[in-house]
């Protein structure tokens, strides 16, 4: 294993207090804590209270207990993927994107630990038009995160690879 990853759990850290603060900031001093309560703070964004009891877009909801917790479980397991990519990776803009995965997902399973469920606020939409769910910070730390190791992956590396590539066989 390489050396410890600071800048990911420094990330991963921030993340979640962040995520937290602000779910504690949602259900407390602006009240929002019953189902379908909302907020309007612009004419494309709402802050709306939703239990999400699923994971990413609604999938595997849980209705049961034993689903809550398997879900936790399944959830804890990626979580600690991320976290064994995170001590291996070299690359710290990797580490920074996968402190923000792991940030998130944290975030998320803290709720569903001592909620039954996630706490999701934010509603973003265009008219009646409306590209997400209802979502909250946690969830546009992992989808950030994943953007950031895709791009990395598919357009910097792969010109990277190519340049070595290149300078091989000219030597």
């Amino acid at each position: 294993m390489n050396r410890l990853p600071k800048i990911g759990f420094a990330i991963a850290v921030l993340f979640v207090i962040v995520d937290q603060a602000v779910k504690l900031w949602i259900t407390g001093p602006l009240g929002l804590h019953n189902l379908g309560d909302s907020r309007y703070f612009l004419p494309i964004f709402n802050l709306q209270y939703v239990a999400n009891r699923g994971v990413s877009l609604g999938l595997l909801h849980a209705d049961t207990e034993t689903m809550r917790w398997g879900l936790v479980l399944l959830t804890g397991v990626i979580a600690a993927g991320v976290l064994y990519w995170m001590f291996n990776e070299k690359n710290r803009q990797d580490q920074f994107a996968l402190g923000m995965v792991l940030g998130g997902a944290l975030g998320n399973i803290i709720d569903r630990i001592r909620l039954g469920y996630v706490i999701d606020y934010a509603d973003l939409h265009f008219g009646g038009w409306q590209p997400f769910l209802v979502f909250n910070l946690g969830d546009a730390f992992i989808t950030m995160g994943v953007l950031v190791l895709l791009v990395r992956a598919l357009l910097v590396r792969d010109k990277s690879r190519a340049r070595a590539s290149v300078e091989n066989s000219n030597a």
